[in-house]
This record gives C-alpha cells, sequence and structure tokens, in this order.
C-alpha cells in the first residue's frame, strides 16, 4: 500500500501536482485514466488521492455548512472550541475515516466482483478505481443541491465505468457488482440521498 511503481502516463506523479493531474485527467478522460492511469500492486497514490478528496470535502463543508458535522450526536463541540474540533474532524477524516472506508469499500466490492467477475483484476486495482472515482466529490461540499447531487452521481458513474474498463467486464456486470458500493461511498457517504431528495422535495 505504500509503494509506488513506475509511474503511468496520465497523471499519477508524487505529491501534490501529480494529484491534481490525475483528478483532471479522471474528470476528463475516464477511459483513458483508467485504462492507463491504473497500475497492478499500486495503491499508494489511489489511498493518497481518496484522502484528500475527503479532506478537501469535509474542510468545504466545515467552511460552508459546518452544522452538517458540527455540534451533531457524532461530532460534538470539544472543549468549546469550534477550531479545535474543525481540526480534529479533518485529522480523523485523513488518519482513519478515509483510509479505513476506502479499504472496507473495495473489500466489499471485491467480494461483490468474485461472485460476478470471471476473469478479473486484481484487489489493488480495485482499491485504486473506488478512490479515484471519489475525484468529483472533491466538490461536492458547494452549497447547491444540484451541483453536489451531479458530482456523487458522476462519482457512482466513474465506480461503475472504472469498474468495468479495468476489470475488463460489461456494464451490465459492473452495475450488478458495483451498486451497492456505490450506493454507500457517493449515496451514503457523500449524501447523495439526501442531496436527491432534497432536489425531488
Amino acid at each position: 500500500m505504500t509503494t509506488w511503481v513506475e509511474t503511468p502516463t496520465d497523471g499519477r506523479g508524487r505529491g501534490p501536482v501529480g494529484i491534481a493531474r490525475a483528478w483532471a485527467a479522471v474528470l476528463r478522460s475516464p477511459r483513458q485514466f483508467f485504462t492507463n492511469g491504473v497500475a497492478p500492486g499500486d495503491q499508494a497514490p489511489g489511498l493518497a488521492f481518496a484522502v484528500v478528496v475527503a479532506v478537501v470535502y469535509v474542510a468545504g463543508l466545515l467552511a460552508v455548512q459546518p452544522e452538517l458535522i458540527l455540534g451533531t450526536s457524532v461530532v460534538p463541540i470539544l472543549g468549546g472550541s469550534t477550531a479545535v474540533t474543525m481540526l480534529l474532524v479533518l485529522l480523523v477524516t485523513a488518519v482513519v475515516a478515509a483510509p479505513a472506508g476506502l479499504h472496507l469499500i473495495a473489500a466489499i466490492q471485491t467480494v461483490l466482483l468474485m461472485l460476478t467477475v470471471d476473469d478479473r483484476a486484481g484487489v489493488s486495482e480495485t482499491v485504486q478505481v473506488v478512490a479515484y472515482a471519489t475525484a468529483p466529490c472533491a466538490l461536492a461540499w458547494i452549497p447547491v443541491p444540484a451541483v453536489a447531487a451531479t458530482c456523487t452521481l458522476y462519482g457512482a458513474g466513474l465506480l461503475l465505468f472504472g469498474l468495468a474498463t479495468v476489470h475488463e467486464t460489461s456494464l451490465l456486470r459492473a452495475i450488478i457488482a458495483g451498486g451497492i458500493p456505490a450506493a454507500l461511498v457517493f449515496g451514503v457517504g457523500f449524501r447523495g440521498f439526501w442531496l436527491l431528495a432534497s432536489l425531488v422535495g
């Protein structure tokens, strides 16, 4: 998980520039990115990418809609300090929540792929697909429900398309295998279900 293999051609370099290039590439040309930018045994860039997206998302929410996180039963204000609580939330997101969540979802996704796709790529590729599919959600904190909902829908589509591309299977099988993980990540984790419900309402 901490090994960087040879840098593929489409935005997988180290550091902030590599992450920014990967973000632009997966949004602009997902087919090319998932074909060329996902390498066997190369989870570290994907993990770093997912952590950055999660931190940007949470930081955005804390900046424009802090009531969604702070002062709730899950995250009470600690010691009467909003700033300290925000810092702690970001730290927990980066160190615990994002890495653990990524690998839990990837484990679920791997099991579902085992049940639906016979000749598939490895676990590390699955981790990377889940990680890079979160790219649009770096903007899902924007307090416009239509924009945020579009980000979650685009992310779910990227996950399903990425599974089909990387595991060389049909889009139908990818939908069957990826439906539950997509719902968990984008419907629950990035609040897509609530955003869509608010638009319908």
